[in-house]
Parts: structure tokens; sequence; C-alpha cells
């Protein structure tokens, strides 16, 4: 792996890893810990400009690779012999990364669709470099994806962030927020399926029964209003109420067998 620190030294904190693996927990251990992740952090700073420009701010990029650079940290054992470098930079690499992968998207994105991004966007930017058009069937047989992988990964190149529904869409200068080309739905189309069911079975009720109904669920009226207006008792009213009801609820269920 190269070394990534061209611009300084590496620190030589090879002392205070021992002194740290022989140390209990307690003040002096955590002293001699954020010692360590002091004279690293440069380090894990220059990590995270290789992720600039790629829509998330410099300053969050750092305090990830912080993350990852104290999980390496915590982790290292200089038993093993190996340099700190080496073992620290994958973790660094990967902390950033993984926040690039389920962090900062704005809607969720399954994570096969994220490293089709991930593949097209490298492929553009090969295809670019070589001045060649970067077009969908040149991009497939440059990464070996079918079409469609390609379009999916095109499509997420712009899903980081979702825009606002009072985001202006217009082009023409009207002044039309997003949140108005978005349709919404109808509730009266909940009732198209019911109204369909119980037709067949409301027009098999005596004239009585589909006057009560209608009075009812229609009319709004009350049962004691009915019961007064057809003469009949509210108990009466009850009764051919539910039993309509039944009658038209088996019908419907007939239908579908």
């Amino acid at each position: 792996m190269a070394v990534e620190s061209q611009h300084a030294k590496d620190p030589d904190t090879g002392a205070l890893f021992c002194r740290l693996a022989g140390l209990p927990e307690g003040p002096e251990r955590e002293r001699i810990r954020r010692e360590i992740i002091c004279a690293w952090l440069p380090v894990a700073h220059r990590l995270a400009l290789r992720y600039r420009d790629r829509g998330e701010t410099l300053e969050d990029l750092r305090q990830v690779a912080a993350v990852g650079l104290v999980s390496a940290v915590d982790r290292y054992d200089p038993a093993l012999g190996g340099a700190f470098l080496p073992f620290a930079m994958p973790t660094i690499l990967g902390e950033i990364k993984r926040h690039f992968r389920d962090r900062i998207w704005s809607v969720h994105v399954p994570r096969r669709v994220q490293n089709l991004r991930n593949v097209v966007r490298r492929a553009a930017a090969d295809l670019v470099a070589e001045g060649r058009p970067a077009s969908l069937a040149r991009l497939a047989e440059h990464t070996g994806l079918t079409e469609e992988e390609v379009r999916q990964g095109s499509e997420a190149l712009y899903g980081f962030c979702a825009l606002s529904l009072d985001a202006g869409v217009s082009a023409d200068g009207a002044d039309v927020r997003l949140g108005d080309t978005v349709g919404v739905d109808d509730v009266a189309l909940d009732l198209v399926l019911d109204r369909e069911a119980a037709r067949a079975g409301i027009s098999r009720l005596p004239e009585r029964e589909k006057r009560v109904l209608y009075l009812r669920f229609f009319a709004a009226m009350t049962q004691s209003a009915i019961a007064a207006e057809l003469g009949i008792s509210q108990m009466h009213v009850s009764r051919l109420i539910a039993e309509s009801c039944r009658r038209i609820r088996e019908s419907a269920e007939g239908a579908e067998h």
C-alpha cells in the first residue's frame, strides 16, 4: 500500500502505542490515547481530501475520517509487528466510504444501485478523459454492465439530495412549485370497487329496503327520522338496514367466487 503522508513525516508513535498497550483503563491511558490520535489526525484529514467535491463538506469528511482513526487506534496491536499507517488507512477510508454509502443519501437507495452509481461515475470520468462520449451503450461496453444497470447507476448519480416540494420547477418564468406537479390520491377512488361490488346486491332488494338505505347512507337521515317518514318503528328500520347489508355482503362475496 502506498504511503499517504507525502506532505509530512509520519508521526513516531511506536513507543506511545507500546505504553498504551500496557496501561489499564484510567486517566493515564486516556491521555496517551489522545496524544496518539492527535499525532495522526493530520494524516486522517489528508485522506479525507480524496473525497472532497463529492457533495459533502470537507469539515464533515474530516470528522468521519477522525472517527475511523479513533477506531484504528483502539484496534491496533503493536505486538503484531506491523506499522500503524498501513493498518489504519483501510479503516479510515472504509469509514469515509460507508458515510457516503449509507448516510448522505436523502432517500433510501438500495446498496446494489449505490454500487452501480460508483461504477458508472468512474467509467464516465474515464471516457471523458479519453475524449470519448459517455453514451449509454459505450458505458455498458466499458463497464461490462447491461444498459439497464447503467441507466440505474446514472439515475442514482443525482440521488444524493432530494428537491424540496417548494422548489421552483417552471422553465417559462411561471411560479410553479414541484409540489404543484405531484399528483395526489383521490379518496373517492377507494369507493369505486366497493360501490361496484354492492351494485348487484342492492338491485335485488325490495323497493322499501332500497329507500331505507338511500335515506340512511345518502340522505344522512337518522333511523328515527326514517321511521317517522315511513311510518314504522325505529327498531324495524334498524333490522331492515342490518338485513339489507347482510344480503348485499353475501351477494358481493358470492360474486368474488
